[in-house]
């Protein structure tokens, strides 16, 4: 496939321009076979490309070219509902964005009780995939429990937890602390059903207290403080859609 389009830009100045680096760094890259253009390695320097329609890959990675596209991190604190308009007049996502013009969609949910990473985007396509069960993109939370977890619970999880809408695997299992009555755990799975996370603690006897997800596939929480935001740089957004198979 002729990946060349004369009337579009040359390909080393549409990388530097998504901050791939210099004009001749991104030449480097170039030459060195580590850039795809619509899944076919690009060698030639002389290659022009359209950079609203190419799809581009650097060592694997989705370079987002579209400037108008955005994707924020937010720390959702605790009372607050995953929409961004709650008929019941509860606090929502939207006073979080209130200054954004974008219009942004929120990926996933978590429920009021809980607190800790949400993404949102005005990328209806990347919001699709993220939210569809078939690419299994991985949720991380730290989860406060009630009594003294066992080590042994940890297979227990892996095994699968039979709930009332079908059967729930945790992809890993670590305890961080036990204590006499509480238990500190991480637990990564690629679950999207409803209070999932609560609803397997529950059915092996220890109620979640606190729930705080971490990280969603590539991105995470990290230092976000409760209630604020961050855009995401486009290396993290390029990881994402890599995740997903864009």
């Amino acid at each position: 496939m002729d990946v060349h389009d004369p009337e579009g830009v040359r390909l080393q100045k549409v990388l530097a321009s998504a901050g791939l680096g210099s004009r001749r760094a991104c030449e480097e890259l170039i030459a060195a076979g580590r850039v795809t253009v619509g899944g076919q390695v690009v060698t030639e320097l002389g290659v022009r490309v359209d950079p609203l329609t190419a799809v581009i890959h650097v060592d694997g990675m989705r370079v987002q070219l579209d400037s108008s596209i955005i994707t924020l991190a937010l720390n959702k604190p605790v009372g607050v509902v995953s929409t961004m308009h709650d008929p019941e007049g509860r606090p929502s996502l939207a006073q979080y964005v209130a200054n954004r013009e974008e219009r942004l969609f929120h990926v996933g949910r978590l429920d009021a009780d809980s607190e800790g990473l949400l993404l949102l985007t005005n990328d209806g396509e990347l919001a699709n995939r993220l939210a569809h069960p078939s690419h299994g993109v991985p949720k991380t939370y730290l989860v406060e429990v009630e009594g003294r977890v066992r080590e042994a619970l940890a297979q227990q999880l892996k095994r699968g937890i039979e709930l009332e809408d079908g059967t729930v695997q945790v992809d890993e299992f670590k305890i961080v602390q036990v204590a006499s009555h509480a238990s500190l755990v991480e637990v990564v799975l690629h679950e999207g059903r409803n209070r999932v996370v609560r609803r397997v603690f529950e059915e092996v006897g220890h109620p979640v207290a606190r729930l705080v997800r971490t990280r969603i596939g590539p991105i995470r929480l990290g230092d976000l403080r409760p209630g604020r935001t961050r855009v995401l740089s486009k290396t993290e957004v390029g990881s994402l859609m890599t995740a997903v198979g864009m």
